[in-house]
Parts: structure tokens; C-alpha cells; sequence
């Protein structure tokens, strides 16, 4: 099993899919914090910046858009790493996804095997540039 240090925000209004990611990054060795809204992540992302938000893009209210740009636009989040964590799994999805400010997306159902995984390459990458 893979082992990664940082902190990663996962935010889905979908409990199960929150505890899901949130069991498997925490056996890898994260910190995880949850999130429900795009509102929340927001709050929570500038009270206690995270390495990295899992940000699902359905989400009711502020969708995942909504918040990247958000996040994008504050100096405070900017430079946080912003993976989309979505259903909608068609290829220009991603580019959308892309466009909108997101540095990486990940299409669910989320392969558990393979989640830690990337979640470390994005992790480690940024580190690398830093």
C-alpha cells in the first residue's frame, strides 16, 4: 500500500462517497477533512488551506465550478491543487474541467486502488515545482 503525507479536502454532498475517499486517503497516511457544499470547502480551505481538495462538481448550491473559480481567485487558495472528483466522465468533461481551473480530474465510480495513488503523483509533482 502506497504511503503519502498532506492534507487533502474532500468534498462531496454525498456521505458515502465522502467516507469512502476519505477511508482510503486516510489509510494512506493523509489528513483528511470533509466537506459537503461548495460553500463549506470554500470556508474550510481558507480557515485551514489544504494540500489538495477533492472537489466534486454536482454538488447542489455552489457547484464545483463555481467554487474552483473561487478558490482560484483568492490568493489566500489560489495555490492549492484542485482535483475534480466527478460522475460525469466523458472526455470533454475533463477538458471543461480543465478549462475551469481544476489541475486534475478523477471520474467515479473512484477505483480505491488506484486513488491514493494519484492523489500522491499530484502531491509529489507540486512539490518537485515548488
Amino acid at each position: 500500500m502506497i504511503r503519502v503525507a498532506g492534507t487533502v479536502l474532500v468534498v462531496d454532498d454525498n456521505p458515502l462517497n465522502l467516507e469512502l475517499v476519505s477511508d482510503v486517503l486516510t489509510a494512506a497516511g493523509l489528513t483528511v477533512r470533509q466537506a459537503g457544499s461548495g460553500e463549506e470547502a470554500l470556508r474550510v480551505a481558507r480557515e485551514l488551506p489544504p494540500d489538495l481538495i477533492l472537489l466534486d462538481i454536482g454538488l447542489p448550491g455552489m457547484d464545483g465550478y463555481a467554487a474552483v473559480r473561487a478558490l482560484r481567485a483568492d490568493p489566500a487558495t489560489r495555490g492549492i491543487i484542485t482535483v475534480a472528483l466527478t460522475a460525469f466522465a466523458m472526455p470533454e468533461d475533463a477538458a471543461r474541467a480543465r478549462e475551469a481551473g481544476f489541475d486534475g480530474y478523477i471520474s467515479k465510480p473512484v477505483h480505491t486502488r488506484s486513488l491514493a495513488e494519484v492523489v500522491a503523483k499530484l502531491l509529489s509533482a507540486r512539490r518537485r515545482s515548488a
